[in-house]
C-alpha cells in the first residue's frame, strides 16, 4: 500500500515538473533543429558566443535552450566516430533523448534526477555541465569511483572536445600538481 501511494505522488511530481520543462524542451527542439544547418566551426563557436552573452548578462537559463542545443547538435555529429575510451575503441553512438534531457533540465535547477542503470546519467550529466562551464569557473562531477570518473572524463570529452571545451579528471593516486592542472579545465570529473 505505501508502494502504491509513494508511486503515484512520484509519477505526479514527475508529471508536474515535465509539464515546466516543456516549453523549454520546445525551444531546445528549435534550436537543435536550427544548428543542423550550421558547420562544425558554426557549432564551436556556439560556446564562445555563450561565453560573451553571459559575461554581458544574460543568465543560465536564458541560454539553457541555446546551450543544451548545441550539445544534443554535436552528439549528432559525433554519431558513429570511433572513439577511444579506457584503452578500447568505440563508436559513439549516444544522443539525448527527451528524458536526459528533462533529467539535464533538473540537475541545472538543483533537484535531484533519478535515473536507472543505462538511462542515460552520463549524457544527461554534459548538458548542464557544458551550460554552467560558460560562467568561465571550473565545473565538477563527482561520481561513485574513480573508474567512472576516469572513464566518463574520456567518454564525455571527445563532446567537450568537439565544443572547444578542456575536461579533466582527479583520482588519488595523482600528486597535487596534477590534481591542480586538472582541476584548471572547464570540466572536471572526480569522487
Amino acid at each position: 500500500n505505501f508502494f502504491k501511494i509513494y508511486n503515484y505522488f512520484t509519477r505526479l511530481k514527475y508529471k508536474k515538473f515535465y509539464n515546466k520543462c516543456k516549453p523549454i524542451i520546445d525551444k531546445i527542439k528549435y534550436f537543435d533543429k536550427k544548428y543542423n544547418s550550421f558547420d562544425k566551426i558554426q557549432i564551436k563557436n556556439n560556446t564562445k558566443i555563450f561565453f560573451k552573452r553571459f559575461k554581458k548578462g544574460e543568465t543560465l537559463d536564458q541560454l539553457l535552450p541555446e546551450a543544451f542545443a548545441t550539445v544534443i547538435n554535436a552528439a549528432k555529429r559525433l554519431k558513429d566516430t570511433k572513439v577511444n575510451v579506457l584503452g578500447r575503441s568505440i563508436i559513439w553512438d549516444m544522443i539525448p533523448y527527451e528524458t536526459q534531457i528533462i533529467a539535464a533540465i533538473a540537475l541545472h535547477k538543483n533537484k535531484i534526477a533519478q535515473m536507472q542503470t543505462g538511462e542515460g546519467k552520463t549524457l544527461a550529466a554534459t548538458m548542464p555541465l557544458y551550460l554552467n562551464s560558460i560562467t568561465g569557473k571550473n565545473c565538477q562531477l563527482a561520481t561513485i569511483n574513480e573508474y567512472l570518473a576516469k572513464r566518463d572524463s574520456e567518454w564525455m570529452g571527445y563532446l567537450y572536445n568537439y565544443l572547444g571545451l578542456s575536461v579533466g579528471y582527479v583520482n588519488s593516486e595523482m600528486s597535487n600538481q596534477e590534481k591542480i592542472l586538472a582541476y584548471s579545465t572547464n570540466i572536471t570529473y572526480s569522487t
